[in-house]
């Protein structure tokens, strides 16, 4: 089966340890990992920042005043998703370390959450949704040899 197009932006804001996150995230597996979630063809735009630019997002698009570690923007959902997605490096590196996980295994699977995000799906909702989204991410990621992030 082939995989949707995708025309991918990735973009860096500034960042400490900067090297670390970009060679976490290469663009071809940056590519693999949203295709792999797609459900159809897609322009999504990924942006890697710092806790004041995640912490400014989440406070001004979700009036939570923290940095959180994905933020998913979609704009359409057909007939191609246009999204951007955001992860903010010092709680994605953060988390990695107290879950026990590699950065790249981390961004893999936020990367996956956030471009389902992009198509629909929920997890707040229900806990139906939550359910039925936590094992479509642990379903691709396995196909990704991604670990199960949720540990089931």
């Amino acid at each position: 089966m082939a995989l949707p197009p995708l025309l991918l932006s990735l973009q860096f804001g500034p960042l400490d340890n900067a090297a670390v996150h970009r060679a976490a995230l290469p663009r071809h597996a940056v590519t693999r990992w949203i295709r792999h979630a797609l459900a159809r063809e897609a322009e999504i735009t990924v942006r890697i920042v710092d806790s004041d630019e995640g912490r400014a997002l989440n406070r001004d698009y979700r009036h939570k005043d923290y940095a959180t570690n994905v933020l998913t923007f979609d704009y359409s959902r057909e007939p191609v998703v246009c999204a951007d997605l955001v992860l903010c490096a010092p709680v994605v590196a953060q988390e990695a370390r107290e879950q026990g996980k590699t950065l790249q295994a981390h961004y893999a699977h936020l990367l996956v959450h956030g471009t389902l995000h992009a198509q629909g799906w929920e997890h707040e909702t229900s806990e139906a949704d939550a359910q039925a989204m936590e094992a479509h991410e642990t379903a691709l990621l396995a196909r990704l040899g991604v670990a199960d992030p949720y540990g089931s």
